[in-house]
């Protein structure tokens, strides 16, 4: 039966319909600017608003919605790795209300929690500590969230974190090098790093795609539309009009390098020497941003990929704009979990 999955941006909403599992069969694949520029409504008015564009969506483009999948931005998520004394599932589950209250910065009356066993050593290793994932958000947001959907009689299959379904998407395992996925949206970019096949800590940063379109704009002189039309056309490339999109952008992309450094060197002075970052893998729609693959490369003296989502998927795939639906594809590729 297909599952359609949803991904609200601030720029805008992404679904994709298909045929879930490892291999999703892709039916249908939407992209539609969100008007509202607001992923998560906050007042009955926003809400109001984007539920009649996800129902305009859905209904307009005839989508399944018998199985629906959502994910919630790391904005408005914390996210954290703890590393903690070895524990049965049972004891984690009495003990993991209060490792909560140190990590998450969430009220517990407020608080939604999830959480998930990365590592627990073997029973004879006494010194090693697990290492447990903890996702928080707060229940009032959820609610809201989710109610986008139950107002329009829809009722979600499940949620998870963006990071999460990115993870699911990219299919990174235990033998590959330890990887930074840095996804760049129009409001926030987020840096995860992944060794051994585990997540090993989450950072967000706000600001992305939408404030390069912002400084692009005072930097040429130009309005909105047209400064975003010359980021997507133009980016980073010396050559391009001139090369005045890219000396707009430079300054900005260069305060990204300098953050993405920033948690290379945390990683590499948190592991061993002999095992430091090695690539970085690029998501997301800014993630497109002609030249920037070119320029990280240069800057960081590292490898540096686009994400590939659809890289295991057949039937009906976008013939561009790959990484603007890694999210609905972890979402699709999820089973039994």
């Amino acid at each position: 039966m297909p599952a359609t999955a949803i991904d609200i941006g601030t720029y805008a909403v992404k679904i994709v319909t298909a045929d879930p599992g490892p291999t999703p069969n892709v039916i249908r694949a939407v992209e539609a600017l969100n008007p509202y520029n607001v992923a998560v409504p906050t007042d009955d008015l926003q809400t109001e608003q984007l539920s009649e564009l996800i129902n305009n969506l859905i209904f307009d483009n005839k989508l399944p919605h018998t199985d629906l999948r959502l994910s919630l931005p790391e904005a408005v998520v914390s996210t954290k790795v703890i590393h903690i004394p070895p524990l049965t599932d049972a004891e984690l589950a009495s003990a993991i209300g209060w490792q909560a209250e140190q990590h998450i910065p969430i009220p517990k009356n407020e608080l939604s929690l999830q959480y998930k066993v990365l590592y627990r050593p073997p029973k004879t290793d006494k010194q090693t500590l697990m290492r447990v994932l903890l996702t928080g958000t707060r229940k009032p947001l959820v609610e809201r969230y989710t109610s986008l959907f139950t107002n329009l009689g829809i009722e979600p299959t499940f949620l998870e974190t963006q990071i999460l379904s990115i993870l699911r998407s990219l299919g990174i395992t235990k033998t590959e090098p330890p990887t930074l996925i840095v996804s760049l949206g129009a409001t926030n970019m987020d840096l995860t790093v992944v060794a051994n096949g585990e997540i090993l800590f989450v950072f967000t940063q706000p600001g992305v795609g939408a404030l390069l379109t912002k400084v692009l704009q005072q930097a040429i002189g130009s309005d909105h539309q047209q400064a975003e039309q010359y980021k997507r056309t133009y980016g980073l490339q010396p050559t391009e009009f001139e090369g005045k999109v890219r000396d707009g952008l430079l300054p900005t992309i260069n305060t990204l390098v300098t953050e993405i450094q920033k948690a290379i060197r945390y990683f590499n002075s948190q592991t061993a020497q002999n095992n430091p970052l090695q690539r970085v893998v690029l998501t997301s729609g800014t993630a497109q941003l002609p030249g920037l693959v070119e320029e990280l490369t240069e800057k960081l003296a590292m490898e540096v990929l686009l994400a590939a989502p659809f890289a295991t998927a057949t039937g009906d795939i976008p013939a561009q704009n790959h990484q603007v639906f890694a999210v609905c594809m972890g979402l699709l590729m999820r089973e039994g979990e």
